[in-house]
């Protein structure tokens, strides 16, 4: 996620999106850049309007954190909900995906 942030705040800035340029910000943010993967988000992300991709995912449906139970649930119904926001989230990552590719 560090990748596409460091490549939304770039753009927020009005910079060009070029690898060092990534590398610089991943750097001063305390983070290893990898050029493998910054290679590979700038090619997802040529030919892509961040600008229409922000805006589509800003109309997009947010999940709603569930409300907390206080401990009454039974310990299998904590599992099964548990599982189910891990797949919402791998969802909703895997539509992050999308937007820029």
């Amino acid at each position: 996620m560090e990748y596409v942030y460091a490549a939304l705040l770039l753009h927020k800035t009005g910079q060009k999106l070029t690898a060092k340029a990534m590398e610089e910000v991943l750097t001063a943010a305390g983070a290893t850049p990898d050029k493998g993967r910054i290679k590979a988000l700038l090619a997802a992300l040529e030919g892509v309007n961040i600008d229409e991709a922000l805006k589509s995912a800003a109309a997009m449906p947010v999940a709603a954190a569930p409300a907390a139970t206080g401990g009454t649930a039974a310990p299998e119904k904590g599992k099964k909900e548990e599982a189910k926001e891990e797949e919402k989230e791998e969802e909703f990552t895997a539509g992050l995906g999308s937007l820029f590719g």
